[in-house]
């Protein structure tokens, strides 16, 4: 995957308006009003921009906050930490590796096994069913769910 760049062009076309402003202008969207807050379908989400994949439903939890929230990343190196002091307040920002992309901010009052929280605005990312992981070419991904790709 390579490094995208906010100031391609091409990505203000591709990106409806709330995903250039989150992914690209670290926005938040809506509580409760974003797709994948109350979502329990089996898959994966990859990043909406360079389709790393960053967070699987295996790891989703409901936690109450009205954003899609993970105990963890599907491969840790897929997402970085950076202190964020915006709003009087201090989070820990949390970025996709290879697309830049803003996805949301990380805390440590989730529940087991991993006790963090990560609450990512569904604008920054794209679902990708179980059912349709390998034809996507997410195939290895399928052992999250108890089953072997093809």
């Amino acid at each position: 995957m390579t490094k995208i760049k906010s100031d391609n062009p091409e990505l203000k076309e591709k990106l409806s308006e709330m995903q250039y402003q989150v992914t690209q202008c670290s926005a938040t969207e809506p509580p409760f009003r974003n797709e994948f807050w109350n979502h329990k379908e089996d898959g994966i989400y990859v990043d909406v921009v360079s389709g790393e994949p960053l967070f699987s439903s295996t790891h989703k939890f409901d936690s109450g906050t009205g954003w899609p929230s993970f105990v963890q990343p599907i491969e840790p190196e897929h997402v970085t930490e950076h202190s964020d002091s915006a709003y009087g307040m201090r989070r820990v920002e949390v970025r996709s590796k290879d697309g830049d992309s803003h996805l949301g901010h990380v805390f440590p009052d989730g529940p087991g096994p991993t006790g963090m929280r990560y609450c990512i605005n569904s604008a920054s990312l794209r679902f990708i069913a179980k059912d349709k992981l390998e034809a996507e070419g997410y195939g290895k991904y399928l052992g999250l769910f108890g089953e072997a790709a093809k």
